[in-house]
């Protein structure tokens, strides 16, 4: 037999098939059939009825009718964009037993493919209106969410309680709210209501206040006038919580005062301070135009003197009634919560808000003066140690919101969190100073609030704004190349952080060897120990590292999060001896030693870290008043 002589070029065509073209596939086209939302008034008013006495099981039950004008296809839709949380955290998937009807008949509902909050109807004919029951079923564990009820006490948001047609801005959505809670409870809202034993008939008012009027109601409450127009409800979770002195009640009153004077105007008919005081209910600090959800642990009047605790909260959210309430950027104002919010602003929103929060909070004495200083220095400290300010703008931290949605993040020092907050204050007080120097110190930030804030008395409205607007403003207090300087600070990358106001209002950055009052009550109320500024790590009290700096020793040893310490330098792990440790090290050249836990793995790591205890406060820069010591006195 006779072989064929074979090459190589026949055998690789014979063993490789002939290529043929992969698959294509195209898209599948999609049409938004969610009508747009328009200023036109909703014929007719929405009776939402909630039931809200399931406590221990955390179930609140809803019953509401929409009128309808005529048969055809209809959406309704579930809150999304939130205001205040300025990213899209409705609880959608805490929405159960959701059941439509008109005319006692069943009307089916579908959900949207692509907009998981919006629910496409067919109105059928005759119908007058859409009966609709469901339920909420809120958090029972924390890592299903805030929860938001408990045998002694709820929060109630509507948002989360109720359905609004699309096509329509929220604000031209009439709508009249009835809430039933348990006997004997006490409910606090901005919303007017008449009550029935248990059963509170709320006034009629449109969606978008209703969604912004949340309810605070529990078994142990009190009431405060703090002015004409301001009140201080608090809910506990026992009656000793609602014991307070009238010291402590005055600096709410002088809170109050302080901001008043500082903004000039009063944007709200009545405003009230919604506060919980507890270790069950889910803490909370979220700003609303006539009130503020303000959450606490116990303590917050009858440890007044062991530190500023959470005193700073109720300064901030109440700025927030001018900032970020009736003053809004205008990228983030949105007719409905639907339309996507942008926060390109929140430097302006947040960051100023933070820096009036702490201001109000001095010239009240809600904190004294040496602890806002004090917590000054923590501020600084903290963006002073944050290496992500090399790759990623203020200004990119605005997406955050969005982004994280304030989950937790591993490095935080080298990703950034919601910066516009604390670097927002820093670039707030450097504002202040520059307006002191350029105006040879007869202009300050105070002007601004009043230029900016204090238009329009009584109307609790919002009047938006941009960039150049705020640009604008500080033009005609103080001209200067405001722009120029806003735009750097925002976008830059690469410098150091934004210190400078307080250095030219007086105060710089150190560190030294002892911890101020304010860090130690810090360190107390979150149960940690925080050791950012030596070693670079943070441990709580279950001897577990919590947050590790990048780039510092611990980075450099190769530590992380969620690493357990069980030893330093031989010795069973305590704060205590930790602290020692980093003492001892200062003056010796063997590195400190900790046995530590990693999973299932046990392993000895060396921190070659001798610059001993390191934490931060402000010192004064020469004598006599400075601009932030003018800045922090009462009006």
């Amino acid at each position: 037999m006779i072989r064929p002589l074979i090459t190589a070029a026949m055998l690789a065509s014979a063993a490789t098939p002939a290529l043929a073209e992969n698959s294509k596939p195209q898209p599948v086209p999609f049409v938004d059939t969610i009508p747009a939302a328009r200023d036109i008034a909703y014929p007719g008013t929405i009776t939402l009825d909630v039931d809200a006495t399931d406590t221990r099981r955390g179930i609140f039950t809803v019953r509401e009718s929409i009128p309808v004008k005529e048969a055809g296809p209809m959406v309704l839709l579930y809150p999304k964009w939130l205001p205040g949380a300025h990213s899209p955290r409705g609880e959608i998937e805490k929405l159960a037993g959701l059941f439509i009807t008109a005319n006692g008949k069943p009307v089916p509902w579908k959900r949207d493919p692509v907009d998981v909050f919006a629910f496409h109807i067919d109105v059928p004919k005759g119908a007058k209106a859409l009966d609709i029951s469901l339920k909420f079923l809120s958090a029972t564990k924390t890592d299903q969410g805030r929860i938001v009820m408990t045998p002694k006490m709820l929060s109630l948001q509507f948002n989360s309680m109720s359905l609004y047609p699309a096509g329509y801005f929220t604000r031209q959505i009439p709508i009249k709210a009835t809430v039933k809670y348990p006997d004997g409870w006490t409910a606090a809202s901005a919303l007017t209501a008449k009550a029935v034993g248990s059963t509170y008939a709320y006034e009629k008012t449109n969606y978008e206040v209703l969604v912004d009027s949340p309810v605070l109601a529990g078994r142990y409450y009190k009431r405060w006038a703090l002015s004409p127009r301001v009140n201080l409800n608090v809910v506990a979770d026992t009656p000793e919580e609602l014991v307070a002195t009238p010291e402590q009640i005055d600096a709410h009153k002088k809170l109050v005062e302080q901001a008043v004077k500082n903004f000039g105007a009063q944007h709200y008919d009545n405003y009230e301070f919604l506060l919980s005081i507890t270790d069950e209910l889910g803490g909370i600090g979220l700003e609303h135009h006539r009130s503020s959800e303000n959450g606490v642990k116990p303590g917050y009047f009858t440890k007044w003197k062991d530190g500023p605790g959470s005193r700073n909260l109720l300064p901030h959210e109440f700025t927030h009634s001018w900032d970020g309430k009736f003053r809004r950027g205008a990228d983030l104002w949105t007719p409905d919560f639907r339309t996507p919010m942008r926060g390109s602003l929140l430097w302006v929103y947040e960051g100023q808000t933070q820096f009036w929060g702490y201001v109000l909070q001095a010239r009240s004495g809600i904190v004294s003066k040496q602890d806002t200083l004090d917590m000054y220095a923590s501020i600084l400290a903290s963006l002073d140690n944050r290496p992500a300010r090399d790759w990623r703008p203020m200004v990119d931290t605005t997406n955050d919101p969005v982004m994280s949605q304030r989950k937790p993040k591993g490095w935080t020092s080298y990703q950034r969190s919601e910066d516009y907050y604390n670097e927002g204050l820093l670039i707030w007080m450097e504002v202040d100073s520059i307006l002191r120097k350029q105006s040879g110190g007869t202009k300050s930030i105070d002007d601004f609030a009043k230029a900016f804030f204090g238009i329009n008395d009584g109307d609790w409205g919002q009047v938006t704004y941009t960039f150049d607007d705020v640009v604008a403003t500080l033009n005609a207090i103080q001209p200067y190349d405001w722009n120029g300087f806003l735009g750097t600070r925002i976008n830059e990358t690469g410098a150091p952080a934004p210190l400078g106001g307080f250095v030219a209002n007086g105060y710089k950055l150190i560190y030294t060897d002892e911890p101020t009052l304010a860090f130690k009550n810090s360190e107390m109320t979150g149960k940690k120990t925080d050791l950012t500024y030596s070693l670079g790590l943070v441990i709580d009290k279950d001897a577990e590292i919590t947050a590790v700096g990048w780039d510092s020793p611990a980075y450099k040893a190769g530590l992380d999060i969620g690493i357990k310490v069980l030893a330093v330098n031989d010795l069973a792990y305590s704060d205590t001896i930790l602290k020692a440790a980093i003492v001892t090290a200062k003056t010796a050249k063997d590195p400190i030693r900790l046995l530590v836990k990693n999973g299932e793995r046990i392993d000895t790591i060396a921190i070659d870290y001798h610059g001993g205890p390191r934490y931060p406060r402000l010192e004064k820069i020469g004598s006599g008043e400075g601009g932030l010591d003018k800045l922090l006195m009462p009006r």
